[in-house]
C-alpha cells in the first residue's frame, strides 16, 4: 500500500494523459477522483524501501521540469527494482527540457558532471537513478541522449550514452502501429542477432495478450533485443506484472485498485535474447507520468 506518510494523488477533471512518448491521449471512461500513474511510482518506493530522498526527487523534479512533464519507469532485473526517468521536448535546439536544465534541477540531490552540447538536436534523454539515493553523496556519471532517425521508413530514433568523456552508440527504437503494421513489427523482431524464429515462437516475444495496444516499439541493443507494448489496459498490465514476476506487492496494489486505475492507459517493455534454444528475459519495465 501507499504510506500514510505519502497519500495517493486524485486525477481532476483540468488533468490531460500522456503515454510514455509524452504522446497525449484521452481517456476511455471518466476519469475525475481516480489514481494518476505517480501512484504506481511512488508505491514501488514503498515495496522496494528506498527511503524519502526518491519523494524529494519527484518534487525537485517537477518544480524544476514542470507537471506532467517527466516519464519514469520501474525496472525489474533479476530481483531489484530500479527506476529511469525521461524527458522529451520535440523542439529539440529551441527546447526548453534540456540535460542542463535537469542536471542543475536535481543538484541539491544528486552531482552530475556530464557536460551536455545543447546544440545537438536531441528529442530525448533519460536517466538511470541509483537505489541507493543519498543525498549529497550520489552521481550521476550517465545520461541517455536520443535523436531522430532520419531516412528510416517507421518513426524511428537513436540512443547514445552521453558521460563527461564519451559520446557511444546504445540503442535503435523502430515505433509501429499495432493495428496497421503487425507483419513488420514481425519481420523486425525476427530481423535479428538475439534470436531466431526456427527455433523459438514469435509468440514467446510478440505476445498475443499484449498485441491489441495501441504502438509496439522494437528496439536492437547492444547486447540484446526489447518490444515494447504502449497504450494496454490495466487488465494487460496486471497479466505483464504476473507474468514478469514482479514483487507480489505491486500485482496486488493494482489489482486492490483497478478501479481507480482503469481509466488510464499503460505502455510496459522487455529486454530479452536467446540463449540456447530458449529466450531469456534480462530486464522489463512499466513507465508512466508525473
Amino acid at each position: 500500500m501507499i504510506s500514510l506518510s505519502h497519500p495517493p494523488e486524485y486525477t481532476t477533471e483540468q488533468d490531460k494523459f500522456f503515454n510514455y512518448c509524452l504522446w497525449e491521449y484521452k481517456p476511455a471512461v471518466p476519469h475525475a477522483n481516480k489514481f494518476r500513474s505517480v501512484n504506481l511510482l511512488f508505491h514501488s518506493f514503498e515495496v522496494a524501501g528506498v527511503g524519502e530522498a526518491w519523494f524529494d526527487l519527484v518534487g525537485l523534479i517537477r518544480k524544476g521540469i514542470g507537471e506532467s512533464k517527466t516519464v519514469w519507469g520501474v525496472k525489474l532485473a533479476g530481483e531489484a527494482l530500479r527506476w529511469e526517468f525521461y524527458f522529451y521536448d520535440y523542439k529539440r535546439r529551441e527546447r526548453a527540457s534540456s540535460i542542463s536544465r535537469f542536471i542543475e534541477t536535481v543538484k541539491p540531490l544528486i552531482r552530475c558532471d556530464v557536460k551536455p552540447d545543447e546544440r545537438l538536436p536531441y528529442f530525448m534523454f533519460s536517466v538511470d537513478i541509483p537505489g541507493n539515493l543519498q543525498p549529497g553523496a550520489t552521481a550521476l556519471d550517465e545520461i541517455h541522449m536520443y535523436v531522430g532517425n532520419v531516412g528510416s521508413s517507421v518513426s524511428s530514433g537513436i540512443c547514445y550514452s552521453v558521460r563527461e568523456r564519451s559520446t557511444t552508440l546504445e540503442n535503435f527504437y523502430f515505433f509501429f502501429d499495432a493495428r496497421k503494421q503487425m507483419e513488420a513489427v514481425a519481420g523486425k523482431i525476427s530481423s535479428s542477432a538475439y534470436l531466431d524464429t526456427t527455433r523459438v515462437p514469435l509468440e514467446d516475444i510478440l505476445w498475443p495478450e499484449l498485441a491489441s495496444c495501441r504502438v509496439i516499439v522494437v528496439a536492437n541493443k547492444k547486447h540484446n533485443d526489447a518490444v515494447y507494448f504502449a497504450g494496454i489496459n490495466v487488465d494487460q498490465l496486471l497479466f505483464f506484472l504476473k507474468r514478469m514476476g514482479y514483487p507480489q506487492a505491486i500485482a496486488a496494489f493494482v489489482e486492490q485498485h483497478r478501479p481507480e486505475l482503469n481509466h488510464l492507459e499503460y505502455d510496459v517493455g522487455i529486454d530479452y535474447r536467446m540463449e540456447g534454444d530458449r529466450v531469456v528475459f534480462l530486464k522489463s519495465g512499466y513507465y508512466g507520468v508525473f
